[in-house]
């Protein structure tokens, strides 16, 4: 069962429209990553479900029960829908545990006993709670924020780019935190990002926007692996689209004869691989398909990535830009420039299922 249900939701700011169309559900318990590029809608979207902004046209219910339709709109104070935003926003004149107590509405003893329970959520340490959020880490803020916002019991968490001012390692150990701290609880949570790797990772459902919309949903395995056009396939991740012709349920193409996911397509087509589906090898110089020269080397440590320039061999098609492939970097066993290598590739290409846009 989904706990939220958007339908036809749509938001215009004069001409621009940042909302369009918008149909989506999310089932109760999961964790969904919403991603986009800046001003594909995906900030917006969340606004209109917590109801800081108002819908032009279509329908959000939460639980089955209508928070906007036309006839309802309820305000964002009676949603119980908790809202954690890019810096955290807390009040820097209270402690960590009155910034988790704020609108609590208990005696005192009550209230303490729920902030000790929501800094072992947080996986805080309770040595914190009188401190000020100038004392406290970013990552550590970012808790307290969600001690928070959990302090309401809300039917819905939405976090709206909340790790974004992070540096990079801190950013990923927290997110995985958090992710498990909203598993652990159960509760059903959006989040907000522009970062692909973090969209990935967090959830169990992904949606992908562009221009207002969303242009795919699903699991983030099969978005990653089976994008539906080249845009979602390229802003996923590092990608190899290539044009090719299908024979005989295979895609023939400048790498020769590839495997596919969908044997039933017939004619011209566009295939996905990724960068980890090619390997390389050193071999004599000749002409079939996959066969090229390798024509940069960069050194990254444990791996070597090598700019490869394709052939047109008999069966194959002349690639526009050179194969960037990344390599392992084993002593003496890396081609030089200006060697003549054979790139193949391992499992099967996606064949994308419509045009880009």
């Amino acid at each position: 069962m989904n706990a939220l249900e958007l339908a036809g939701v749509s938001k215009a700011y004069g001409s621009v429209r940042a909302v369009d169309a918008v149909d989506l559900g999310i089932a109760t318990g999961s964790l969904m990553a919403v991603v986009g590029p800046s001003g594909s809608g995906k900030t917006t979207l969340l606004r209109l479900i917590a109801g800081f902004e108002t819908p032009d046209a279509g329908t959000i219910r939460l639980g089955g029960e209508p928070l906007f339709d036309g006839a309802t709109a309820v305000p964002p104070h009676r949603r119980n829908i908790g809202y954690v935003p890019q810096e955290g926003a807390l009040f820097p004149h209270l402690s960590a545990a009155d910034n988790i107590a704020f609108g609590l509405r208990a005696d005192r003893r009550t209230r303490t006993r729920r902030v000790d329970e929501l800094l072992e959520i947080v996986e805080l340490d309770r040595a914190l709670r009188e401190r000020r959020p100038h004392e406290l880490s970013g990552g550590q803020q970012q808790r307290v924020a969600l001690a928070r916002a959990l302090a309401q019991q809300p039917r819905l968490m939405l976090l709206d780019e909340p790790f974004s001012a992070l540096d990079a390692g801190l950013r990923a150990s927290t997110r995985r935190a958090v992710a498990r701290m909203l598993r652990g609880v159960g509760m059903t949570s959006i989040l907000v990002t522009h970062d692909q790797a973090e969209a990935l990772t967090f959830g169990d459902q992904l949606a992908v926007m562009r221009a207002g919309r969303v242009v795919q949903s699903g699991a983030p395995i099969d978005l990653y692996r089976r994008p539906l056009d080249e845009a979602t396939a390229l802003f996923l991740g590092e990608a190899i689209v290539l044009d090719a012709h299908m024979v005989d349920g295979r895609a023939d193409c400048a790498l020769g004869r590839l495997a596919v996911d969908d044997e039933t397509k017939s004619g011209a087509v566009r295939v996905l691989l990724r960068p980890w589906q090619l390997t390389v090898a050193a071999t004599a110089a000749g002409d079939a398909p996959g066969r090229g020269f390798v024509t940069a080397r960069e050194f990254n440590g444990e791996s070597v990535l090598l700019r490869v320039t394709i052939a047109d061999g008999p069966g194959g098609r002349a690639l526009p830009a050179p194969l960037v492939i990344d390599v392992p970097a084993v002593a003496g066993a890396e081609p030089a420039i200006g060697a003549s290598v054979q790139v193949g590739t391992r499992g099967v290409a996606h064949v994308l299922a419509r045009p880009s846009g």
